[in-house]
């Protein structure tokens, strides 16, 4: 009697993300990419490598934790490299990956975007605040 081995199939990967399906992971990727602190970075990024105070400095408003979260955050999607030199104290830079390379001249076009239509932004939302309260 012969016996044969079995291979197990192989496991079919999608080739792409869904953000429409509740348990894609490409959900995660987008909140670290589009977040406030997120797209900050990667804008900054885009620029130059940065030490952790310069970022923090640059960017208006962001606490430490924040900052540092969202930093680990871009570091584990691929987009952010983070290099310690060995120094005393420490010395950390931020630079972008290949993957943060490709990732952040699209989140600019966004944050330009926001930032050149937002007075056509701040007149809706005027116009709307107006409406409800003249409807009460």
């Amino acid at each position: 009697m012969s016996t044969s081995k079995i291979l197990p199939l192989p496991v079919k990967r999608r080739r792409y993300g869904n953000l429409y399906e509740p348990d894609c992971p490409s959900r995660g990727v987008l909140d670290h990419v589009t977040s406030r602190w997120g797209s900050l970075i990667l804008v900054l990024l885009q620029e130059r490598t940065h030490r952790f105070s310069e970022l923090a400095r640059r960017i208006g408003g962001v606490s430490e934790k924040m900052l540092a979260q969202s930093l680990q955050l871009l570091e584990a999607d691929g987009f952010v490299l983070r290099t310690v030199y060995p120094t005393v104290p420490p010395k950390v830079e931020y630079s972008l990956t290949e993957l943060g390379r490709q990732v952040a001249p699209q989140i600019a076009a966004l944050t330009e975007w926001v930032e050149k239509n937002l007075p056509r932004v701040m007149s809706a939302r005027e116009r709307k605040q107006k409406a409800a309260v003249g409807a009460r």
